[in-house]
Parts: C-alpha cells; structure tokens; sequence
C-alpha cells in the first residue's frame, strides 16, 4: 500500500471517529437530566476528550516517524567521508561550484552556502527529476550527501526568491562518466 493511501485511510478513521463523537454527543441533547446524569455525562466527555487527544499524538508522532525516518539528515559539524567534495557558494545570482564536475558512481559530499542571503540548492538530473536539495544560507555551510549512478549534465537551480534575479539563477554540474569506461 502506498503511504498517501495510508494517510488517506487514517484521515478518513479519524473523520469518522470525531463523526460519531458528534452524534453521541447530538443524539444526548435535549433530554432532561439529572445531576448524577450530568456528572456522569461530564465524565463520559473528559474520557471521550483525553482518549482523542490520545489517538490524534500517537497518530501524529507515527505519522511523522514513517515519513520521516528513511530521510536522514548528515552530521554537519565534521567531514562525511564522501569520495568527493564539491565546495557550492551561492550569492545573487550565480552558482559556484568548486570542482565543477565530479565521478559517476562515487559519493559526493556537497559543502552549501552563501555569500549574501538565503538561497536554495536544488540539483536536477539531466530528466528533470529533483536529486537533492538543501539551503544555502550566509555564514553556515549545510553539507548533503548524494551518489550520482547516471553520467551527465544536472542543472542546478535556485528553490528561493532572492531578488529581481532570481529565476534566471540556473548553472550546469557535469557529472563525468567513471574512469576506465
């Protein structure tokens, strides 16, 4: 099962829960009670209350675990033992990459930042997918992870408005076929 149709099916329980929570609660009014009803149905409802309240964190903190938990986030304090490093500096309205072309089938570690505001690093493989993406942000170098297996050019290109030059703010990044093919 995909994980949309997971969500779907858990948002669709919980709509159908808080439904009938409404109901009890519709199908209650309008009848005379007594005290000890009225205490009796307070009690029902902080039960009815704690036991959503419940539901909806353990759905919440299993929901962000399972989307979540496969994307880890590298260290960014210390070298990521990659095969290669390319240092990537970002300042309005250009890419700088250093290399600026890096091995197929080799690990690389990217090394982001910027030398004015915040810009965002996003590299496209040569069909247009999304590969990797981080921020690039002044004064502090994000660093990502990300093994190339298909040689050629990968666009990079810029994720957040920067200014007036924002959308032209595209580079190439040739990744080189790996040596000895």
């Amino acid at each position: 099962m995909v994980i949309q149709d997971v969500i779907w099916t858990i948002a669709l329980c919980g709509i159908a829960i808080v439904s009938l929570v409404f109901l009890y609660i519709l199908a209650g009014t309008g009848k005379a009670a007594d005290e000890a009803a009225k205490s009796a149905a307070a009690r029902t409802a902080r039960k009815i209350q704690g036991g959503l309240f419940i539901i909806l964190l353990l759905g919440f903190v299993f929901g962000t675990w399972a989307t979540l938990h496969q994307f880890p986030i590298p260290r960014q304090d210390a070298s990521l033992q990659a095969d290669q490093v390319v240092d990537v500096t970002a300042r309005m309205w250009s890419w700088k990459f250093q290399p600026s072309s890096v091995e197929a089938g080799k690990t690389v570690e990217f090394r982001v930042t910027s030398a004015d505001v915040n810009h965002g690093f996003a590299l496209y493989s040569p069909d247009g997918r999304i590969v990797v993406q981080t921020q690039a942000m002044p004064e502090y170098t994000n660093r990502v992870l990300y093994r190339f297996e298909q040689p050629g050019t990968y666009v990079v290109q810029c994720l957040e408005y920067c200014g007036i030059g924002h959308a032209p703010m595209k580079a190439t990044f040739v990744v080189a076929a790996p040596k000895g093919e």
